[in-house]
């Protein structure tokens, strides 16, 4: 009898033992899938980040921030800028150069993600819907003559008409200035035809970024000069979103543009275009 009674146990504990053993196994198996899927969603949402190509808008001709040089290459500090900033971050992007008005419209109506195209950082932006990076370059604006030109003051202007590029820094400053000094603007949609129109006589003045007009004379021989003491006190450029949903992507902007200042990549852009 006692040995009939520890048959019936022995046979019991070696079930329990294969049962708890079968059941470890499961539990096991069950936490390796999970962690693989946990693996998985995380690759998949690191590789759907990492291949996101952002459109990127930008004027035509804003020499030298952003043109085509003799190569029938686009360059520019700008376009430079972009470059090292999204190697430094690790993102994707697609430059479409589309001129200023048709930039601004592109990023308003969600066809592109950002601007960089000499867009001064300033309040009536902000107040209307732009959100800006931090300044990558402080500017000012300047009015600008022919060559042998009598314009040596604002109060020279009165009576006359100056040429301005539409929705830039340098339209304010012509308009801020327009009533008090008695001159009359046109708007223009680009810098070139806007240079042309002083230069064929039609207005007696232009107003455009300096950096950008000390260029435009000395490389392209144009028969104009920036008169003395008719500057703005300037503004920064900034990098621009028009969609809070894209904040990712002025973030890597930013930090981005911390960094290339940090490591003389930036120095390095300016350099080569402005010295």
């Amino acid at each position: 009898m006692k040995k009939i009674f520890a048959l019936i146990l022995s046979t019991l504990l070696i079930s329990t033992a294969v049962l708890t053993g079968c059941g470890s196994q499961d539990n096991k198996n069950t936490t390796d899938q999970s962690s693989s899927n946990t693996a998985e969603t995380t690759q998949d949402s690191t590789s759907e980040k990492s291949d996101k190509v952002w459109i990127i808008a930008t004027d035509t001709v804003f020499k030298p921030f952003e043109y085509t040089n003799e190569n029938n290459e686009f360059v520019g500090i700008d376009v430079d800028l972009l470059a090292a900033i999204a190697e430094d971050q690790g993102f994707k992007y697609e430059l479409q150069s589309l001129g200023w008005d048709a930039a601004v419209a592109a990023v308003q109506a969600g066809q592109a993600d950002g601007l960089i195209a000499g867009a001064t950082i300033k309040q009536e932006r902000i107040d209307s819907g732009w959100i800006f990076s931090d300044g990558y370059y402080n500017a000012t604006q300047t009015f600008v003559v022919a060559e042998g030109s009598d314009i040596k003051s604002f109060e020279d202007l009165r009576g006359k008409n100056v040429a301005v590029k539409n929705g830039t820094a340098g339209a304010d400053f012509a308009n801020s200035l327009k009533d008090e000094y008695g001159f009359t603007v046109t708007v223009f949609e680009d810098s070139p035809t806007m240079y042309q129109d002083v230069i064929l006589g039609n207005s007696a003045a232009c107003v455009e970024d300096t950096p950008i007009m000390a260029v435009s004379i000395k490389e392209g021989n144009l028969p104009l000069m920036i008169p003395e003491g008719m500057e703005s006190e300037g503004a920064p450029y900034g990098f621009a979103i028009m969609n809070k949903d894209n904040q990712e992507l002025l973030d890597m902007f930013n930090a981005g543009l911390a960094n290339i200042k940090a490591n003389g990549k930036y120095d390095e852009i300016i350099n080569k275009y402005l010295k």
